[in-house]
């Protein structure tokens, strides 16, 4: 298994249950649902087969759910329009088919945001204008900088400006109850700008009386500027490189992209690196050598997940395309530099203990060369920072909870198994060796590192490290 996990986002050449089943045993351990596109009714069936086959295939494929967030787009645009330098194109938000002269823009806001000077880009910053003036009211005219084709729907940037639209549109929440009312694992929270945002949807999902964690998109330069912050409220992080590399300068992304990876490994915080990372494969057999190169970075740097975005959405060979990033991934995984990130525990924690017991079995499996941590969890949270240890021991999690399994599948080096066995420690610690080696993740004469909480009936933080031998 790799360590790095692979996430598919899931489209029109992928939503079948056949594709998905192909994708799954291809190596995609997360199924994204993107929210910008397709219907509820699209979603549910492809929950739906998730869900069948991981309960055919033994499989605990995760689901990502990710909302649209404050996205702006133009409208309807005829074909074959075109901007060209040095015209004027007229923003309105009166709705109208759009053309190289006038666009329509759905955000109603627009004219009172913007204001003279103010840079615009639409589509992933191809396009580029420059704001001359805004009626304030329904009008913003600007002039066209760098030109090209002009196409429906595209995304529309404003890196100088700041936006009124909260970040939980209405279609999101709309979208984020159809996900909690379908108990999916994972929420994505697009155009995340401060905290205040992470703390705002994790309150809408206690009122439901749900548990879904949370990914904190980070594509804004508000976002930069509070990342540690963002890092301590949200579950895991996405560095969603495309916008993030239209609102800041792209030359700065690569950089950004490291710095947010450790600060999230630190943190025990799963992190994801995602758009345009095989994107030549979306018509393509084979990917670039840059393309083959940034995947393989981004394992290096120490990413939990990489992610596909087009390239499975739409893509011509969607299961190629994870076969070959599954590839990628086993090659960069040989690099010895990814492992051993030993985090020693704060002393003022609340999780002190336990952290301390994580700590101390990464430490041990790698000066013994243990073959597994083994551990039990009903929260999920010694998964998440044994994980961000980055031993080279397999980490295997037992739990009786589906849910966390299915939310295991996004974490760096983790395999969930489904266990609801608690006589005593002994017995479980004797059961669980005997499961791994059944399954021949383990054979006889390997060394096991077993992380435990004592009394186990209890349920409690984990408190005890066993060194055994198989």
């Amino acid at each position: 298994m790799n360590k790095t996990k692979i996430i598919a986002t899931i489209g029109p050449a992928t939503s079948s249950k056949g594709m998905l089943k192909k994708i799954i045993l291809a190596g995609t351990s997360v199924c994204r649902i993107n929210f910008s596109h397709g219907t509820h009714e699209d979603h549910l069936k492809v929950i739906n087969s998730v869900r069948e086959l991981n309960n055919e295939l033994g499989s605990h494929t995760a689901i990502l759910a990710d909302l649209q967030g404050p996205k702006l787009r133009v409208g309807d645009v005829a074909e074959g329009s075109k901007l060209v330098k040095g015209k004027q194109l007229v923003f309105t938000t009166k709705e109208c088919e759009g053309n190289s002269g006038r666009v329509f823009m759905t955000y109603k806001s627009f004219p009172k945001d913007v204001a003279k000077g103010d840079r615009i880009l639409i589509d992933d910053g191809k396009l580029v204008l420059k704001a001359i003036s805004s009626n304030k009211k329904d009008e913003v005219v600007a002039e066209v900088i760098q030109g090209g084709p002009l196409s429906s729907k595209k995304g529309v940037n404003l890196p100088n400006t700041k936006i009124s639209l909260p970040c939980l549109t209405e279609k999101d929440l709309i979208d984020l109850d159809f996900a909690l009312d379908h108990k999916i694992a994972w929420i994505g929270l697009s155009f995340v700008r401060s905290a205040r945002d992470i703390i705002e949807i994790k309150d809408i999902i206690a009122a439901r009386g749900e548990n879904s964690l949370v990914v904190a998109k980070i594509e804004k330069p508000e976002a930069i500027a509070d990342i540690d912050e963002i890092i301590q409220e949200a579950d895991a992080i996405m560095v969603a490189r495309g916008d993030l590399g239209v609102e800041v300068p792209m030359y700065e992304v690569p950089l950004l992209q490291k710095t947010v990876v450790e600060k999230s490994r630190k943190a025990a915080k799963p992190v994801i690196i995602a758009t345009q990372m095989m994107e030549t494969m979306i018509e393509s057999m084979t990917p670039t050598r840059a393309e083959v190169n940034d995947v393989a970075n981004a394992v290096t740097d120490g990413a939990d997940a990489v992610m596909l975005s087009a390239e499975t959405s739409v893509g011509k060979y969607p299961v190629q395309v994870i076969k070959m990033m599954r590839k990628i991934v086993k090659n960069a995984e040989t690099h010895q530099g990814i492992y051993n990130k030993e985090q020693k525990a704060v002393s003022n924690s609340n999780r002190f203990i336990t952290d301390s017991i994580c700590y101390q079995a990464c430490r041990l499996a790698k000066n013994v060369n243990a073959k597994a941590i083994i551990t039990n969890t009903f929260s999920g949270y010694t998964a998440f920072k044994i994980s961000s240890c980055r031993p080279k021991a397999g980490i295997f999690i037992f739990t009786s909870n589906h849910k966390i399994l299915n939310m295991l599948s996004l974490i760096w080096g983790v395999q969930g198994f489904y266990y609801d066995k608690f006589v005593s420690t002994d017995h479980t610690i004797a059961d669980i060796k005997f499961i791994l080696k059944k399954e021949r993740l383990l054979q006889e004469g390997d060394l096991a590192i077993n992380i435990a909480s004592m009394p186990i009936t209890d349920k409690g933080g984990s408190n005890m490290v066993k060194l055994t031998q198989v």
